[in-house]
């Protein structure tokens, strides 16, 4: 009898044990889940603009007008006088407000509340830098940078008129004719450039908020020019040091830019015997001269220092005499005026702003008249062959062709796109 009992009663009482482990179970389970919800929930990133959660704060965004200033601009938001003053005060060490640009934009951010009071003040200096400053009494200011996106591209180009018409005719940003004018200033002779000649690049261009902002690379190029091939491949040396050398390791860089200034054309060439257009008369030209806009930038061909800077008002107007080294000095003339810091005994670099085209001294219109000596006597300029820096060291040669062959093959490897318009 107790036998037969007992066991349909263990049975029971082991029913009962196994719903009160199940009911536990899933009540852990459910509590695991509402915990993993939650978690979920804490983590999801506020809505940032310049590091502030946009959710907190009512927005303004407009952008600088003409004779508008910090002051007119926070007085509007009812920010004291005073305090616009201490801020600016504050804020010298940083940014210098008296360099707000007209059209450049501002954001005010305001408390999400019914007095809507000015909190924020962020001013664009450029596409990537900012500066924010509160407007609490405990004033502070901050500097930041968006978010830069990297992309990786390519592009290809046939030029039937200028590198610059080949850049925006094929799609492409035209910073990057600059970009390849400054790579191979030593190498391919801009003012020359002949219908047919073609160019193949691998460069990263940089966006902020879906805006592309500049180039910030060009990884390898192809410049064919007058039926040869011209290749720049930017090698990292050491830790700090790039430049760019050629599929043999020789550096693009030579000791003289090809040109004094950027896109503009030659409009005389060096000549022994040549008409005088304001004289009249035949005499030599022993120059080249380069026609530009009134203020175009003029730039000194190599390292050097400045020997001579002066007026000539019957001949060569605003000029500067840059002497390179015992045998080569240069000559640039008519000029509209000189760059900052360019005196007589200055030392300048390779690339140095020195200038602006003019028309002074004798001269129909604005234009470079740009001379080279060699040991005291006037040569061409446009045959001027200058000997190349240091090519990639011996032992990193190994490296280096390790480097630049997969990019050469992927640069022969691009399709050559002659016209999309």
């Amino acid at each position: 009898m107790i036998k037969r009992f007992a066991l349909p009663l263990f049975a029971a009482i082991f029913s009962i044990y196994i719903s009160s482990c199940s009911n536990t179970t899933n009540n852990k389970q459910s509590i695991s889940s509402a915990e993993i919800v939650k978690d979920t929930i804490d983590t999801i990133p506020p809505n940032l603009l310049f590091g502030l959660p946009v959710d907190s704060f009512v927005i303004e965004n407009n952008t600088v007008k003409r004779n508008e200033f910090l002051a007119s601009i926070l007085l509007k938001y009812d920010i004291p006088y005073k305090q616009i003053d201490l801020l600016a005060q504050k804020s010298k060490s940083i940014f210098d407000v008296r360099k707000i640009k007209v059209g450049n934009p501002y954001y005010v951010f305001l408390s999400n509340d019914s007095l809507h009071q000015a909190k924020y003040f962020i001013y664009e200096i450029d596409k990537i830098n900012y500066i924010s400053y509160s407007l609490d009494d405990s004033i502070n200011i901050t500097t930041g940078q968006k978010e830069v996106k990297q992309i990786k591209k390519t592009a290809t180009g046939k030029i039937t008129s200028s590198l610059w018409n080949a850049m925006t005719e094929n799609g492409v940003s035209p910073v990057l004719a600059l970009e390849l004018s400054d790579i191979y200033a030593w190498t391919v002779d801009f003012f020359g450039i002949e219908k047919g000649d073609y160019f193949k690049v691998l460069y990263t261009e940089d966006y902020v908020d879906s805006v592309s902002v500049g180039i910030s690379s060009i990884e390898g190029a192809l410049f064919h020019h007058r039926g040869d091939d011209y290749y720049a491949f930017h090698f990292q040396e050491d830790s700090v040091t790039y430049n760019y050398f050629d599929e043999k390791g020789n550096s693009l860089r030579k000791a003289f830019l090809k040109a004094p200034l950027k896109f503009s054309r030659i409009s005389s060439r060096f000549s022994n015997s040549r008409m005088h257009p304001v004289l009249k008369i035949s005499r030599p030209h022993h120059g080249i001269d380069y026609a530009a806009p009134k203020g175009t930038h003029v730039f000194s061909i190599g390292d050097g220092r400045v020997i001579a800077r002066g007026f000539q008002p019957k001949g060569g107007g605003n000029y500067l005499k840059i002497k390179h080294n015992s045998v080569y000095t240069t000559v640039y003339m008519h000029l509209n005026g000189f760059a900052k810091g360019v005196n007589q005994g200055d030392k300048v670099k390779q690339g140095q702003l020195i200038g602006y085209v003019g028309a002074t001294g004798l001269a129909t219109g604005p234009h470079l008249d740009f001379r080279v000596f060699k040991n005291g006597k006037p040569i061409d300029p446009l045959k001027v062959k200058a000997p190349p820096v240091e090519p990639v060291k011996k032992e990193d040669m190994k490296r280096f062709k390790q480097f630049y062959k997969p990019m050469k093959d992927e640069i022969d490897n691009l399709i050559l796109i002659e016209n999309l318009h």
